[in-house]
C-alpha cells in the first residue's frame, strides 16, 4: 500500500438471510489498492469460503494460489492450495467453530494493473484460536472489476455476516 494511504468504503453487505455467495461489481479506478474485511459465521466447519475475479469462476479454473502458514497458540503449520478455484483464508482444514465469526482481511495491491499478476496478503481468525497469514496470487493481468465470496457448501454464510469492500488512494 501508498505511504499515507487513506481507506474510502466503497460498498457494504451485511446477509439478511443465509447465502452461498457475495458479490462486489463495478468497483472504480480511483483507486491504487483495495482491502475486502469479512465477519462472518458458517454453519459448518469442514469448509471454507473462497474468492474469485471478474469472470474467473467455477471449480475448473486454475489460476488461483494460496500459501498459508497458520498457527492455533501451541503449534504451527503451513498449507497451499496451488492452482485452485480461488484464494482462500486457510488453506488445509477447514475454518474453525461453526457458528461463530470469523475474520478474513484481504489486502488486493495493484487491482487496476493491466500488466501483472495480482497479488495480495491476508490474515485470518477464528473463534477456535487459529490464527492464519497468507500471500495469494491469481494469474490474471486483467483490471479486477468484480469480486465474489463463495462458499464451498450452498447457503452456508449465515444470515448478519458482514463483508466491506475499501479502496486505498493515496494521500
Amino acid at each position: 500500500m501508498a505511504a499515507g494511504a487513506t481507506y474510502t468504503p466503497i460498498a457494504t453487505t451485511t446477509l439478511n438471510s443465509n447465502s452461498t455467495s457475495v458479490t462486489f461489481s463495478s468497483i472504480s479506478s480511483s483507486y491504487t489498492d483495495l482491502v475486502l474485511v469479512m465477519s462472518f459465521k458458517t454453519t459448518t466447519n469442514a469448509s471454507q469460503p473462497y474468492i474469485q475475479f471478474n469472470s474467473d469462476t467455477g471449480t475448473s479454473t486454475t489460476n488461483y494460489s494460496t500459501t498459508s502458514l497458520r498457527g492455533n497458540g501451541t503449534s504451527a503449520s503451513s498449507g497451499r492450495h496451488t492452482n485452485n478455484f480461488g484464494w482462500y483464508p486457510m488453506p488445509g482444514p477447514g475454518i474453525g467453530t461453526a457458528g461463530n465469526f470469523n475474520i478474513w482481511t484481504v489486502n488486493i495491491m495493484n487491482y487496476y494493473n493491466n500488466t501483472t499478476f495480482k497479488t495480495g496478503t491476508s490474515r485470518f481468525t477464528n473463534s477456535s484460536s487459529y490464527s492464519a497469514g497468507n500471500s495469494h496470487l491469481w494469474r490474471s493481468t486483467a483490471t479486477i472489476s468484480t469480486i465474489t465470496i463463495t462458499y464451498e457448501t450452498s447457503n452456508d454464510l449465515q444470515s448478519g455476516s458482514m463483508f466491506t469492500l475499501y479502496g486505498i488512494a493515496a494521500a
